[in-house]
C-alpha cells in the first residue's frame, strides 16, 4: 500500500439546471421544424423524417432525470441547440480555469491547503477549450501555485488516469502534494439534435489533492491502495473535432465533430471490460469483494453500473453500495465517480474500503481502491 492519499475533493455545480421535461420539449420542437422544411423532400420518400422523444424514454434508456448546464436559454432554444458561451478576451479568466478554480478552492479548504502547499496541477477532461496554453497552468496561474501544470485527455476516464498521475508524481518526488481538476463543460461537444445522445451530458467540475500521508493535515484522509488503467482501442465512442479539420472543408460542422456512440456495443464491450479489471484487481489484492464498502462508478448510464457491480459482487448492489447521482448531474464524463466519491464518504470509517472506477472512449478504463486512513 502507499502511502499517499486524497486528502480533499471539490465540486462546481452549475446554477442552470434542464429537467429531462424541458430538454425533450426543445428536441421535440426542433424535430417539428426540420419536418416542416423539408416536408416535400419527407412526402418524396427523399429523407427519413426526424422522430419525437419523451421524457420517459430518455431516464428509461439512461436513468438520468436531469442535468446541469452552464447556459440553458442556447440549449434550449430549437433554432440554436447549442449552449451560449461568449468568448472572452485573452486577458479573462476562461471558463474552464474559472470552474477548475472553484471546486479546487473547495477541494483546499477540506485538505487544509494553501496554494504555497500545492506543487502541481493537472487538468484532466474530455475536452479542453484551447490547444495551449495549457489549461492547467492558467488555473495554477490563477491560484498562484508555485510548480508546474500540464492538461490530459483521457476521455471519460481522464479523472482515475489523473489521479494515477499525481501519484507516479508524488511518488517519484516530482511534487509533494497535487491538485487534480476536472472540467467538463460536455454540453458544448453534445449533438442536441440527436435523438439517441442529446439527453447523455451534463456540466460541472471536480477537484482532488493527492499528497503523502506524512504531510496531510485535513481530517477525511484515502489511502491509494491501487490503482489499474487499461485501454482499448476503438471507434465505438468518438469525436473528430479537431485543428485538421480546417484541411477539409467538406467536413466542418458535420456531426462526427461532436460525440457520436454506438450505444449497443459500448454496453456490450465496455462492461465485461471493466468488470473483470475490477475483479482482477481485488483478487490481486487479495480482497474479497464482499468487504467492498462503496463502489463509486463512472456516472454513464444506471445500467451499465447496476451489471458492472453485479458482476464484480456476484449479486445485485444496493444503492449504498453503487451509488448513483447520474440521475441529477446526468454523465458528467470524468467527473461522475468523482462526484459520486464526494458526495458518498461521510459514513467511512477507517479501514472501510472503496473502488473509485471510470470508463469511457478509447476504450479507457480507470480503477482505483482506496481505503479510510
Amino acid at each position: 500500500m502507499s502511502d499517499i492519499v486524497i486528502s480533499g475533493t471539490g465540486l462546481f455545480t452549475p446554477v442552470e439546471s434542464i429537467s429531462n421535461e424541458e430538454l425533450v420539449e426543445s428536441f421535440n420542437a426542433f424535430v417539428a421544424l426540420h419536418n416542416e422544411e423539408n416536408a416535400d423532400a419527407i412526402a418524396a420518400g427523399e429523407m427519413e423524417p426526424l422522430e419525437p422523444s419523451s421524457a420517459e424514454f430518455v431516464e428509461k434508456a439512461s436513468g438520468i432525470k436531469s442535468r446541469y448546464v452552464m447556459n440553458k436559454s442556447g440549449v434550449l432554444d430549437p433554432h440554436r441547440m447549442t449552449p451560449r458561451l461568449p468568448e472572452r478576451p485573452n486577458e479573462a479568466q476562461s471558463i474552464q480555469c474559472e470552474i477548475a478554480v472553484a471546486a479546487a478552492r473547495e477541494a483546499m479548504a477540506q485538505a487544509n491547503k494553501t496554494a504555497s502547499d500545492i506543487d502541481a496541477v493537472i487538468v484532466a477532461a474530455s475536452n479542453m477549450q484551447r490547444p495551449y496554453p495549457a489549461m492547467a497552468v492558467e488555473v495554477q496561474d490563477a491560484l498562484g501555485i508555485e510548480g508546474f501544470g500540464f492538461d490530459m485527455n483521457v476521455a471519460c476516464s481522464s479523472a482515475t488516469f489523473g489521479i494515477q498521475q499525481a501519484v507516479a508524481t508524488i511518488a517519484n518526488g516530482g511534487a509533494r502534494c497535487v491538485l487534480m481538476v476536472n472540467p467538463e463543460i460536455c454540453s458544448g461537444h453534445l449533438n442536441f439534435r440527436d435523438r439517441n445522445s442529446h439527453f447523455i451530458f451534463g456540466d460541472v467540475c471536480t477537484a482532488v489533492i493527492l499528497e503523502r500521508e506524512e504531510t496531510a493535515t485535513g481530517s477525511d484522509l484515502y489511502r491509494i491502495v491501487d490503482s489499474k488503467l487499461k485501454t482499448i482501442y476503438s471507434n465505438n465512442i468518438r469525436n473528430n473535432f479537431g485543428f485538421l479539420n480546417r484541411g477539409d472543408e467538406s467536413g466542418i460542422g458535420a456531426a462526427d465533430k461532436l460525440f457520436v456512440q454506438n450505444g449497443r456495443k459500448v454496453f456490450k464491450e465496455v462492461c465485461p471490460a471493466v468488470a473483470e479489471l475490477i475483479a482482477q484487481q481485488l483478487a490481486d489484492l487479495e480482497i474479497d469483494p464482499q468487504s467492498l464498502k462503496r463502489m463509486w462508478l463512472h456516472q454513464a448510464n444506471l445500467s451499465m453500473n447496476q451489471l458492472i457491480a453485479r458482476r464484480v459482487l456476484g449479486r445485485e448492489a444496493t444503492e449504498a453500495e453503487a451509488p448513483t447521482i447520474l440521475d441529477e448531474y446526468a454523465n458528467t464524463s470524468s467527473a461522475g465517480s468523482v462526484i459520486a466519491f464526494h458526495k458518498h464518504r461521510a459514513d467511512f470509517a477507517a479501514g472501510d474500503i472503496g473502488v473509485l472506477c471510470s470508463f469511457g472512449a478509447g476504450y479507457s478504463i480507470g480503477s482505483v481502491v482506496l481505503q479510510k486512513a
